[in-house]
């Protein structure tokens, strides 16, 4: 099969995206398919031709995902236009068999580079746009499924200079400070005190302003992948130090990953449910993986949903699969089989 994996783009998560598109392109060849990955910002600049892709090596700086998330303002300024997909990258995308996104973040998970392969009519893989765009919306994600799943109390803001003040004064500590859209926990914070949340408000406001503020619920991280109709076991993320943000989740040995994690039988059915009414509630499709926090009396308290989650060496949905007996290379052919049956349908 000829496959061409879209990787990296403009998000702040580009860098975990190219290591999991070399890591499903490597895998993909080594099971015998005709692969290549191409950027989603730059595309066929400097390549011949996107036939060149298929041959290429993959770089060996992709597979591990630096520290620091990357400086997107130099990428951008690296290529001359404004636009966020690069030459001939639709023109490549219509030549394969099939699309697999790799693509994490803003123009990868919330819907838009779906929506233009719909209207080109070329298979990829994942949820569809509408769904893909729900999902990347934390807060109209939690008024979807708030009455059906447990869910920490949350609101939404604009940030600005004149409401910071009254946001930092009126909100009941301690929160955990978010972007509406965005993943990799990547511009979140845990606010405990005035002091960090005016800092946390600020830097939000950096970012864009358009901001959860979410109760913070003391417990257990776990999450819980789904696969096709059927939710995987849980993995409970335990990180060494702070919480499980950027710099802990793709750094290896930052953290402590138990798989099946170590709960009770009806924490585990109960966190299974919460994930498929989720994902079906949202009208996802494929795959996913969503976030929970275990409270110690046992109750999943639902944070979100993500719709194209990591293939990295140290992402949980492989590891979830593996606990079933799929491998990696076998997880990558089943998400793109599942995808181009649901193609097929319309979704």
């Amino acid at each position: 099969m000829k496959i061409l994996i879209l990787a990296g783009g403009l998000s702040p998560e580009r860098n975990v995206s190219l290591s999991s598109g070399s890591m499903v392109c490597q895998a993909l060849r080594e099971r015998g398919h005709q692969a290549a990955m191409m950027d989603l910002f730059y595309g066929l600049d400097g390549a011949l031709n996107g036939e060149n892709l298929y041959v290429a090596p993959i770089p060996e700086s992709f597979k591990r995902v630096a520290r620091e998330a990357p400086d997107l303002e130099k990428i951008r300024a690296s290529r001359p236009g404004p636009a966020a997909i690069g030459p001939g990258v639709f023109e490549t995308c219509a030549k394969a068999d099939v699309v697999y996104l790799a693509l994490h973040g803003t123009c990868g998970e919330d819907g838009r580079i779906q929506a233009a392969l719909d209207l080109l009519g070329v298979p990829y893989t994942g949820s569809g746009s509408l769904a893909s765009a729900i999902a990347m919306d934390k807060d109209l994600t939690k008024r979807l499924v708030e009455n059906k799943v447990t869910t920490p109390r949350w609101e939404t803001v604009t940030i600005t200079e004149e409401n910071i003040g009254e946001l930092v004064q009126r909100t009941k500590l301690p929160v955990v400070v978010k972007p509406i859209a965005s993943g990799s926990s990547i511009g979140v914070y845990i606010a405990r005190s005035r002091k960090d949340l005016e800092e946390a408000l600020e830097r939000s406001m950096e970012q864009g302003g358009r901001t959860v503020i979410e109760q913070y619920i003391q417990g257990r991280e776990i999450q819980v992948a789904v696969l096709g109709e059927e939710a995987l076991p849980s993995i409970e993320i335990i990180p060494k130090e702070g919480f499980y943000n950027y710099a802990n989740k793709y750094q290896p040995g930052a953290a402590t990953e138990v798989c099946p994690a170590r709960i009770p039988k009806d924490w585990e059915a109960a966190l299974r449910e919460a994930a498929l009414t989720v994902f079906r509630t949202l009208g996802l499709a494929v795959y996913a993986r969503a976030d929970f926090i275990m409270a110690q009396d046992g109750t999943p308290y639902f944070l979100e949903i993500n719709t194209l989650p990591g293939m990295t060496p140290t992402s949980l949905v492989p590891q979830e699969a593996a606990a079933v007996g799929i491998s990696y290379g076998s997880l990558c052919e089943t998400i793109i089989q599942k995808s181009l049956e649901i193609r097929k349908e319309g979704l």
